[in-house]
């Protein structure tokens, strides 16, 4: 009796958590989309006196150019993701699967990034790009995004690569698979999570770069950060939520776009040869599982 008391009690407590965290989350966002449809918002009003598109105007009326810079920055940031996910998974698996001289400083040194403090790595990585000849450049900014990115997406794909294993990719090598064969039918809809996460995480962290964006670009390269935080800093909180409620729509957006992607371009070819699909049906892993996937492959 009492131990189902504390389970219930326990219940209660964890509902009102969920509650409060769900509440933390959205009232943000009520708040911002309320305020870039305000025309005066005077404090202690719990509504606005009045409404206006002026924010709207601002964005999509075509003289801010704010359109124009955004889909730069998505785009910008799609080059950075994909270029994080390519050199992270490489790099996970470099990580996991050999043994090498020096390793473990590589495995260190890939998180000096989050390390090192920003600002002291903005400056000393503008210095380095000064003598390269990459500053003030979008191929500058785009590799300055790109280490931030990579300890994310490194992280990631050494965890799911060390869960998945190479068992199954070993199985295949065996039934006479080709590396292309593997890749397609047991690496990557298995490393799937991963790739999404990583993908999405170098995104985030290359789309809201505005200090490194401004060191490196040296202001002539705009993303739509580094356009959106002086009108943060302007005290126009209009224009401020305007611009806040499309930074986060279009990464949204982004984010179901590429999760879609990935999942079209691995799930065609995953079907019923998805590891983990044959893992279900022959749960031994022994010879039923090697003479399905030896089908499976030889059919493709």
């Amino acid at each position: 009796m009492k131990r189902t008391m504390h389970i219930d009690r326990l219940g209660i407590i964890s509902k009102i958590l969920l509650i409060g965290f769900i509440f933390s989350i959205l009232s943000p966002l009520v708040v911002i989309v309320v305020w870039s449809l305000a025309g005066r918002w005077a404090w202690p009003h719990l509504l606005p006196e009045n409404f206006s598109l002026r924010g709207m105007q601002e964005l999509f009326g075509g003289y801010s150019g704010a359109m124009e810079t955004l889909f730069f920055s998505i785009g910008l940031s799609l080059v950075v993701a994909l270029l994080a996910v390519i050199i992270g998974t490489m790099t996970a698996r470099a990580l996991v699967f050999y043994d090498f001289y020096g390793k473990r400083v590589i495995d260190l040194s890939t998180f000096l990034p989050i390390i090192i403090p920003g600002t002291v790595f903005a400056m000393g990585i503008n210095v380095i790009f000064i003598e390269m000849g990459l500053s003030d450049s979008v191929a500058g900014v785009i590799v300055a995004h790109l280490i931030c990115s990579l300890p994310y997406a490194i992280k990631i794909m050494t965890d799911i690569t060390q869960a998945f294993g190479r068992k199954l990719e070993e199985q295949a090598a065996v039934l006479g698979a080709s590396f292309r064969q593997t890749m397609a039918f047991i690496t990557l809809p298995s490393l799937l999570p991963g790739l999404i996460a990583s993908g999405c995480m170098a995104y985030i962290v290359s789309f809201s770069q505005y200090f490194l964006t401004l060191i490196i670009g040296g202001g002539t390269v705009m993303t739509f950060s580094v356009k959106m935080v002086p009108y943060l800093q302007s005290g126009d909180r209009t224009l401020a939520s305007a611009y806040s409620l499309v930074f986060v729509c279009s990464t949204l957006l982004v984010f179901i776009i590429f999760e879609k992607t990935i999942k079209n371009f691995t799930g065609t070819k995953a079907g019923i040869t998805s590891p983990n699909y044959l893992l279900n049906i022959y749960p031994s892993g022994g010879q039923d599982l090697g003479i399905n996937l030896g089908q499976s492959i030889r059919s493709y």
